[in-house]
């Protein structure tokens, strides 16, 4: 008689496929388990690792809220060209934005923050050419970071920035009067990808003539965040009201691109134009390198 046919040697078989399987399964899962928590385990180190990359506050409009951490150091430098025209006058300004970030623990930053060296070239039909240059104000200034995004989609990352302009720079630059301003930043990343940067403040300005006045500030940046190719794409626009004394509102648009080239370094390019206002640019072009040491 075969095997197949004796009821003892079927039983026999079936008790042994019962125990194999029995075995396999708990093993199957327990590989699926511990795939899966691989899987996990490596997303959470690539979000913590995301979350360590440089986060400039260039380019764009508004400043982010977040700080570089403690005893580190950042440098943030820029070229930019911006064009005005008023009737038949025109006026290329060429200047270069500088940030220098320090970091004092955690939640704290020092900033020193300029348009460094400015070059301005003024044509008008009576007067020809001229050519001016010289150094931008300075401000002084501390970021406090006093609320952090755990999780996307929850409550915003939230910081307070301010900054003081002492009397300083030279030339058709120079600054005679105290100034500065305070801001509330935040960071809301509502989808893994997407985030929203807003800035709303109040600062004591001086304006072209000298004179100084009062005026609140609005920021919006919109980031798009593609962190396999690590690269920021944004769209923001800044609003100044009044842009100097006595003065109209002023209104700037601008976009551009943020590239990712390693944990510390990032290369930006972006461009705008001014909606509204007499002293907004029309248009502006923008380049910078950002270093995190």
């Amino acid at each position: 008689m075969s095997l197949l046919h004796n009821p003892y040697s079927r039983f026999a078989l079936f008790s042994l496929f019962c125990f194999s399987l029995s075995s396999t399964l708990p093993q199957l899962a327990t590989a699926q388990k511990e795939a899966k928590q691989k899987e996990t385990k490596k997303e959470a180190k690539q979000e913590d690792d995301s979350k360590n990359w440089i986060n400039a506050d260039r380019p764009g409009i508004a400043d982010g809220s977040t700080v570089i951490g403690t005893r580190r150091f950042q440098i943030e430098l820029g070229y930019q060209n911006e064009y005005r025209k008023d009737g038949t006058d025109t006026n290329r300004l060429q200047f270069a934005p500088l940030l220098l970030r320090f970091g004092i623990d955690s939640h704290l930053e020092f900033r020193v923050e300029s348009n460094f060296v400015t070059f301005s070239r003024q044509t008008s039909v009576p007067n020809g050419t001229t050519k001016t240059d010289g150094f931008s104000p300075a401000s002084f200034g501390v970021k406090w970071q006093f609320q952090e995004q755990k999780e996307t989609g929850k409550k915003a990352s939230l910081g307070t920035i301010v900054r003081v302009y002492p009397a300083s720079g030279s030339s058709d630059f120079k600054q005679n009067h105290t100034t500065g301003d305070i801001r509330l930043a935040a960071d809301w990343d509502f989808t893994p990808n997407l985030s929203l940067n807003p800035n709303l403040g109040i600062g004591f300005y001086e304006d072209g003539n000298g004179e100084t006045y009062t005026a609140g500030t609005l920021a919006m940046t919109l980031n798009y965040w593609n962190r396999a190719h690590k690269i920021n794409p944004f769209l923001d626009f800044g609003l100044i009201a009044p842009e100097e004394r006595n003065g109209r509102s002023s209104l700037i648009f601008d976009t551009g691109i943020a590239f990712i080239l390693g944990p510390n370094v990032q290369l930006d390019f972006s461009v705008g134009t001014g909606s509204l206002g007499r002293t907004s640019p029309h248009p502006f072009i923008s380049t910078g390198l950002s270093i995190r040491f």
